[in-house]
């Protein structure tokens, strides 16, 4: 079996493969789409990454391709309905991703409620100045209610870490039930919310899940946390709403068109911003990448895991 790797993933995840694959990593940090279509013909199995797009051109050059196994847990980098209608098998890596995500969702959480990244960059420029018992007051997360979007692996993890800050948990879930927490519709949620955390895959019925109107319903003492995809919210909106301070604030960790992000939101104190970073632990590309050779592995045998399309 040969499988091509798009980006240069930790070569620790490839253990597993011993010398009966072979795999090819780009020499540098990613193949070009270019590069891709002169060699993906060759190759059994695709490793792509979660940050670049998949397209039909691709598929289509991949004449051998009988598995596509992304580099992350979403995959709306990829066609997967097309895929599908050749035939290719399309996985993703839930579970070695869900852990860290939940803990930079947390982390997230408490630097937009406690003011943690803004007081970092004022008191270097504003010292001793900025000190006193009632200035740069925040919020405490005890007492508050997490609204959570999107009530699969990573929200449920997300759900239990918030119990150890003594946060009541309510939820939106398009189809499952989880017994423990109260589900609620959207903008339940958002109106009764103090922190919202999404976890929802980005899809044609999530895309602008979160737009002007959606937006109005939260508190003014709300924060919105995002670890999910950056267009589940409609940037554009979320900005007017944190200018005027319709809302507490946000904390974001993706964008609608990352990397590019709205100007307006660099120059704003009352949001976080990360680069897409939720999973950018080394522990957590090493698990990443053995998750996505692991599926490979258990589709050639015959049983195949994390199967999206």
């Amino acid at each position: 079996m040969k499988i091509l790797v798009t980006y240069r993933i930790p070569i620790e995840s490839f253990a597993a493969l011993g010398d009966e694959h072979d795999y090819v990593l780009p020499e540098k940090e990613y193949f070009t789409d270019h590069e891709l279509i002169r060699v993906i013909g060759d190759y059994d199995a695709l490793i792509p990454i979660f940050t670049r797009p998949l397209g039909r051109e691709l598929i289509d050059a991949g004449k051998r391709l009988k598995v596509i196994s992304n580099f992350g847990v979403g995959y709306n980098n990829i066609d997967i309905a097309y895929a599908r209608s050749k035939g290719i098998a399309v996985c993703n890596t839930p579970r070695s991703v869900c852990f860290p995500t939940a803990e930079m969702a947390m982390g997230l959480m408490l630097s937009a409620a406690r003011r943690i990244a803004e007081c970092d960059r004022r008191v270097r420029v504003e010292k001793e100045s900025m000190w006193g018992t009632m200035k740069n007051l925040g919020f405490t997360l005890e007492g508050r209610t997490l609204g959570i979007i999107g009530m699969g692996n990573i929200g449920k993890t997300v759900a239990e870490m918030a119990a150890a800050f003594r946060m009541e948990v309510i939820y939106h879930n398009r189809r499952s039930v989880v017994e423990k927490y109260e589900r609620v519709d959207l903008e339940t949620l958002l109106r009764r919310s103090d922190f919202v955390s999404i976890h929802t895959p980005l899809t044609g019925e999530t895309h602008h899940m979160l737009g002007e109107r959606e937006l109005a319903w939260l508190k003014p003492t709300a924060f919105l946390i995002n670890t999910a995809r950056g267009a589940i919210i409609q940037e554009a909106a979320l900005v007017e709403s944190l200018v005027q301070k319709r809302i507490a604030g946000a904390a974001l960790d993706v964008f609608e068109y990352e990397p590019h992000i709205t100007e307006q939101l660099y120059h704003l104190d009352n949001v976080v911003l990360t680069p897409h970073n939720a999973t950018g632990t080394i522990d957590t590309r090493i698990a990443t990448g053995r998750e996505a050779v692991a599926n490979i592995l258990n589709f050639y045998a015959g049983h195949p895991t994390n199967v999206v399309n």
